[in-house]
């Protein structure tokens, strides 16, 4: 794209794309030369401050995990669960406990998620006129849930790996062997819906991990680059959503919990839509075709996200009014040939 003729503004304080899980907001960055102790009473971003200043909100992940945990082990137990109608096998509580368990793991990833979307939007998109948190604070919380997305993710997955080591009966290598290709490899997950489901969160987990660690490394991939990057870590959230409506034993019926899912995702379009309809950086505002300085194919795509961001909005709203939300009505004749993961 050709630079705008007009002088230079001032870099916003969050991403330039929409952010989701997980993606932390660039800081600020102005054409002002601050003197020189300014500039060194600033603290460094840096992975390892962001790790710690993440322990916080890491610890309130894992209390919310346990309560997941706490809230599915009790409805299995009183066998009111769609987990045991869908797999029957699975009302042993105890036999299955660490399925549960990484169950409330991705549940718990995918509110943290959620919140991360939901900042990265904030900060880059317009803003509501009174926030309880400032800018600066908004953005480190934004990284840290990022790093705390990550690592729910990861615990999930391995969780989900250890799961499937335990009730095989095979010899301990092949275990290994064959929990690795199922819980990480696309297309080794053979049974039912998994042979979708799981391809779709392996794809979030492994654009997750590099598109949320690569703020750390912008400096030497340049910023430019890292913002391009950084507008598909919405697609690691629709990924994670996707993953979850299509596997998620919890969602698996028609019910309010599914359509709850769907109704936060209102939100999210919501504020992708301001986002870019009011964009920070003027390169990316849209003007008349014939007025703007760029290439007609970039003004097309900033026309088509725009479009692609209203047509969410309309879909969610159809899907919470209708109540037609994917969700299955009868339970099938055969649960365990439709999601096993045995």
């Amino acid at each position: 794209m050709k630079p705008s003729p007009t002088p230079a503004e001032p870099e916003p304080a969050g991403p330039t794309g929409p952010a989701g899980p997980p993606g932390p907001a660039e800081p600020a960055v102005t054409t002002v030369t601050a003197p020189a102790a300014t500039d060194r009473s600033q603290p460094r971003i840096t992975l390892r401050s962001d790790l710690r200043a993440s322990i916080p909100d890491g610890l309130i992940a894992l209390a919310v995990t346990a309560g997941v945990f706490v809230l599915l082990y009790a409805r299995i137990k009183a066998k009111t669960s769609s987990t045991v109608s869908v797999m029957p096998f699975m009302a042993d509580a105890g036999g299955f406990w660490m399925y549960f368990l990484s169950q409330a793991f991705g549940w718990a990833a995918l509110l943290w998620a959620w919140t991360t979307v939901v900042l990265g939007l904030l900060l880059s998109g317009p803003r509501p006129g009174r926030l309880p948190l400032s800018g600066q604070r908004l953005e480190r919380l934004h990284r840290t849930t990022s790093l705390n997305t990550i690592a729910l993710i990861l615990a999930h997955a391995l969780l989900f790996a250890a799961e499937l080591v335990r009730h095989d009966t095979a010899g301990w290598y092949a275990r290994l062997s064959t929990a690795f290709v199922e819980a990480f490899v696309p297309g080794g997950y053979d049974s039912g819906t998994g042979q979708i489901a799981m391809p779709v969160g392996q794809a979030a987990l492994y654009l997750a991990v590099p598109l949320g660690l690569l703020f750390y490394i912008r400096h030497r991939i340049g910023p430019k680059t890292w913002r391009v990057l950084h507008r598909f870590v919405i697609v690691v959230y629709v990924l994670s959503v996707w993953h979850t409506l299509l596997y998620g034993t919890n969602v698996w019926y028609d019910g309010w919990f599914r359509t709850t899912v769907w109704l936060l995702q209102l939100p999210i379009a919501a504020l992708l839509l301001g986002r870019l309809l009011r964009p920070a950086r003027r390169s990316e505002r849209l003007s008349r075709p014939g007025a703007h300085s760029g290439s007609r194919a970039g003004w097309g795509l900033r026309l088509g996200g725009r479009l692609a961001a209203a047509g969410a909005v309309i879909a969610l709203l159809a899907v919470i009014l209708s109540g037609n939300d994917g969700g299955r009505t009868v339970p099938p004749a055969d649960t365990s040939s439709t999601h096993n993961h045995d």
